[in-house]
């Protein structure tokens, strides 16, 4: 009979897999996992004009006016793809940087080819992912 345990790839075989893996697979399969935890929708499922929760690390943050009202965009990355988040008429937001660990939820929409979420809810994660 099988084990009811998750297989962990662990011994020399996990040993080498790690050392072929690059850093980029490793962090990608690390959020991935995370994605389950938060019961969030990986980015490459989202599609326009429909609300989702995304999970993930700021990869930049960047202050860009819109319309002549400022506007901070961060890109999240999830291990799938990107999206990115737009505050408008903020030029800051105290612990959105990047390498933050964050979780939101807004209506996902596109804009120039790329998935773009406006002023989305937003939950910063601790750095472990915990």
């Amino acid at each position: 009979m099988g084990s009811q345990e998750p297989h962990k790839q662990g011994g020399f075989r996990g040993f080498l897999r790690r050392l072929t893996t690059s850093q980029e697979e490793l962090e990608a399969t690390e959020l991935q996992q995370d994605l389950d935890r938060h019961g969030a929708t990986p980015i490459v499922s989202c599609g326009g004009r429909r609300r989702f929760c995304v999970t993930g690390t700021l990869r930049t943050v960047t202050l860009r006016p819109r319309g002549g009202a400022p506007a901070l965009e961060a890109e999240l990355y999830d291990g799938s793809d990107v999206i990115d988040l737009v505050w408008l008429g903020r030029r800051k937001i105290a612990g959105i940087e990047p390498g933050r660990m964050l979780l939101a939820e807004g209506l996902v929409s596109l804009q120039d080819g790329r998935k773009v979420m406006f002023n989305p809810r937003y939950e910063l994660r601790p750095a472990g992912g915990a």
